[in-house]
């Protein structure tokens, strides 16, 4: 094999992946009833990213005037959800930590990247930068440990642990297919990178 045809090869690979990652993101964000709440909306996925945005709104400030540090702390978590669940299979944060940087207020459009680190067995790691859109300026910084569970966002379930997930498994699940990829609402002002053409 050549080195065009090695690149033309890794290039369909990627490829495939991030579709892969956009269907789990269009199957996942049906049931994120908490991220549709604050207003998020899902800007970028691949395979092992996602990057997610929201904008600071008045009953999301603090007795400081302030974004309350807990909201931000949820766009961050959001964002490592859908990085971690791209590989189809369920993936849960088992850590987190934040660091904050600089307040946010109201009216700010806030952005969290997510970005895979490491993975090892069934765990990950995930850094996510907080930034205000104006100005690029930092928020907070944040690390993200990941647990794959059992169950998948497409298809069928092949993690084939033999672990008992029982308490970290998500209550709610939708299979996404081809007899049923109809039930899949896209969100709103997504743009999911590698999302399959109708």
């Amino acid at each position: 094999m050549t080195q065009d045809q090695r690149a033309r090869e890794t290039a369909e690979d990627k490829h495939s992946s991030d579709e892969m990652a956009a269907r789990c993101a269009e199957a996942m964000w049906a049931n994120d009833s908490a991220s549709k709440a604050l207003g998020m909306t899902i800007e970028h996925v691949a395979t092992g990213e996602a990057r997610l945005s929201m904008t600071v709104r008045a009953d999301m400030t603090n007795g400081h005037g302030t974004c309350h540090g807990g909201y931000i702390f949820t766009l961050a978590d959001s964002a490592l959800a859908f990085a971690c669940n791209s590989y189809n299979h369920y993936a849960v944060a088992q850590h987190c930590s934040i660091t904050f940087i600089a307040p946010a207020t109201e009216n700010d459009h806030l952005v969290a990247a997510a970005v895979e680190q490491t993975r090892f067995g069934r765990n990950g790691i995930y850094d996510v930068t907080v930034v205000r859109a104006a100005d690029n300026a930092q928020i907070a910084r944040f690390r993200g440990h990941s647990r794959v569970v059992r169950g998948t966002w497409v298809g069928e379930d092949v993690l084939g642990t033999g672990d008992s997930d029982d308490e970290t498994r998500p209550k709610h699940s939708q299979t996404v297919g081809k007899d049923n990829s109809e039930r899949v609402n896209k969100p709103s002002g997504a743009a999911l990178t590698g999302a399959r053409k109708p």
